[in-house]
């Protein structure tokens, strides 16, 4: 995959981000590095869209909405799944990956996370400079993968539109 079959796909793709309300300060900056950089990559800023839920368990059904509507090419979720020491986040975390993959297939529209669940979360100063970094960088990769997904499929798409020699 090319960098301008990448690019080309994203001209016109249509993406939303979806990004949880806990731990906003986190979050954004996979939100906010996502959106960056497909914007890097050539999509166009009027045709990235932030939606905002509570909270990472929200982020399917958001997803599952935005997908079915026909009117996004690909959505992102974002979202910090804190470990409480409760195990409450194992749930949470697969009830959300597994949901966006589920939304994924059952749409046909690329899908993909950023929902994250830290080891021993805690917003301390020294941890928070660490998370804020990761989330940078996970955010971009996602918007990366979302190129990349958006160009591969705009090739098989070209290609089971061609004529089959008899």
């Amino acid at each position: 995959m090319t960098k301008t079959s990448s690019n080309a796909a994203l001209a016109q793709a249509r993406i939303a981000i979806i990004s949880a309300n806990w731990h906003t300060d986190v979050v954004h900056q996979a939100r906010d590095a996502a959106a960056l950089r497909l914007q890097q990559l050539g999509a166009a800023p009027a045709r990235i869209h932030q939606v905002e839920v509570p909270g990472a368990f929200e982020i399917p059904l958001m997803a599952q909405k935005l997908a079915a509507s026909g009117k996004f090419d690909a959505v992102i979720g974002c979202a910090v799944i804190v470990n409480g020491g409760i195990y409450h986040h194992e749930f949470v975390s697969a009830a959300v990956v597994d949901g966006l993959m589920r939304v994924q297939l059952d749409t046909g529209v690329p899908v993909f996370s950023v929902a994250l669940t830290p080891h021993n979360f805690q917003p301390s100063e020294d941890l928070l400079g660490f998370f804020h970094a990761h989330f940078v960088k996970k955010g971009e990769e996602a918007a990366d993968s979302c190129a990349q997904t958006l160009a591969a499929h705009a090739a098989v798409d070209a290609l089971l539109d061609e004529a089959v020699p008899a």
